[in-house]
C-alpha cells in the first residue's frame, strides 16, 4: 500500500472519487463521461495548486517518502558498467555507504552516496543509511583512488546523519567526518555533490565538500533534524513542523542564501512518482557541472573551491 502524505489526502480522495465513477460507468448503462471529466479538470488545477505551494514540512516529508529513489536507483539509471567495492581496509564494510566506479557518457568517473534501504529488512542491513565510520573511510578511500587517477567524483548525499552510536563513536565517527572534511577540500579532481533526500548534519556534510553542490527540490539539507531542533528550542518534538518552518532546510532557502549552486526539478508529487523523469533531470544537472568543471587546471580547481568555501563562510559569520 502506498503511502498518502497528510497534504496529498484531498488530491487522493479526488483520484478515489473519479475512479469509482469510472468503474460505475463500466458496469451501468449510465454514461458519466462528462461529470467524469469535469473531476479531472479540477484534479489537475488542485494538484498544481497544492504542489506549487509546498510548504518546508511538506518537503521534508516527501525528502523521507519511503518510495524515494536511492543512489542504485540513479546509478542503474544514469551509469554504465558499475562495479561496487567494498571496506575500509582497516575494520569492515559499512552497507550504509555505496561506493564504486562507473562510466557517464563513456567516461570514467567515481560514484559515492549515502544509501538505505526501501524494506525494513535492508533498512536494518544498511543502517537506515546512517553511516559509521567506516563507511566515511571507505568513502575517503575511494576519493583518494580517483584523485590518483585523475577521475571526477559524484556524490548523492540522503542520510539522517551520521550513525550516533556507542560503537561508532568508539571507532572515531567524528574524527572520520572531519578527516573527510578536510581531504575533500584538497582533492584535485571535480566533485559534484547533489542531495538527493535528506542531508542530515555531519553524516551530510561528509560527502558534501564539492566544487559544485545542488539539490533536488523536495531534499533537504540542516545541520539538525526539525524534530531535533523542536526538541532543543521547544522541548517537544511535536513542534517539529514549525521548526522546519524557520530552519530554512529546503532547496529554495538555501539556494536563495548562496548555499547551493542548482535546484534540480522532480516530477509534479516527487522523485517517487517518475524515476526515469528524475533520473533525466540528473542527468542535465551532471553533465552541465562536468562539462563546466573540466576545462580547469588543478590549480584553478583549487583556487575556485577555496574562494566558494570562504564565501559560504563569510556568510555564515555574517
Amino acid at each position: 500500500m502506498k503511502q498518502v502524505l497528510d497534504f496529498e489526502k484531498p488530491i487522493v480522495d479526488l483520484k478515489d472519487k473519479i475512479a469509482e465513477l469510472k468503474r460505475f460507468t463500466a458496469d451501468s448503462d449510465i454514461n458519466l463521461t462528462e461529470e467524469i471529466t469535469t473531476l479531472e479538470k479540477r484534479l489537475a488545477v488542485l494538484e498544481d495548486d497544492i504542489y506549487s505551494n509546498l510548504r518546508p514540512w511538506d518537503r521534508v516529508q516527501l525528502a523521507r517518502h519511503p518510495e524515494r529513489p536511492t543512489t542504485l536507483d540513479y546509478i542503474e539509471q544514469l551509469f554504465t558498467d558499475f562495479i561496487e567495492f567494498h571496506g575500509d581496509r582497516s575494520f569492515g564494510d559499512d552497507a550504509a555507504i555505496v561506493t564504486g566506479i562507473a562510466f557517464y557518457k563513456g567516461k570514467p568517473v567515481t560514484i559515492i552516496g549515502h544509501q538505505r534501504g526501501k524494506d525494513t529488512k535492508e533498512n536494518i542491513r544498511r543502517n537506515f543509511g546512517m553511516p559509521h565510520p567506516e563507511g566515511y573511510r571507505k568513502a575517503l578511500r575511494h576519493m583518494k583512488q580517483a584523485e590518483k587517477f585523475s577521475r571526477p567524483i559524484i556524490c548523492f548525499i540522503d542520510t539522517k546523519g551520521a550513525y550516533p552510536g556507542k560503537a561508532a563513536e568508539e571507532r572515531g565517527q567524528s574524527e572520520a567526518i572531519a578527516r573527510n572534511l578536510m581531504e575533500m577540500a584538497g582533492l584535485t579532481v571535480p566533485i559534484i555533490c547533489i542531495v538527493i533526500g535528506e542531508g542530515g548534519s555531519g553524516g551530510a556534510l561528509a560527502l558534501g565538500v564539492g566544487d559544485e553542490i545542488h539539490m533536488l527540490e523536495n531534499s533537504t539539507y540542516s545541520v539538525i533534524s526539525p524534530e531535533g531542533a523542536a526538541s532543543i528550542l521547544w522541548k517537544d518534538a511535536s513542534y517539529a513542523q514549525r521548526a522546519a518552518e524557520s530552519m530554512k532546510i529546503t532547496a529554495y532557502d538555501l539556494k536563495k542564501l548562496g548555499l547551493i549552486d542548482q535546484i534540480v526539478p522532480e516530477p509534479k508529487g516527487g522523485a517517487h512518482r517518475d524515476l526515469h523523469q528524475q533520473a533525466s533531470y540528473l542527468d542535465q544537472v551532471i553533465d552541465n557541472s562536468l562539462r563546466s568543471l573540466g576545462p580547469y587546471s588543478v590549480e584553478e580547481l583549487l583556487e575556485k573551491r577555496w574562494e566558494k568555501y570562504k564565501q559560504m563562510g563569510s556568510y555564515q559569520s555574517s
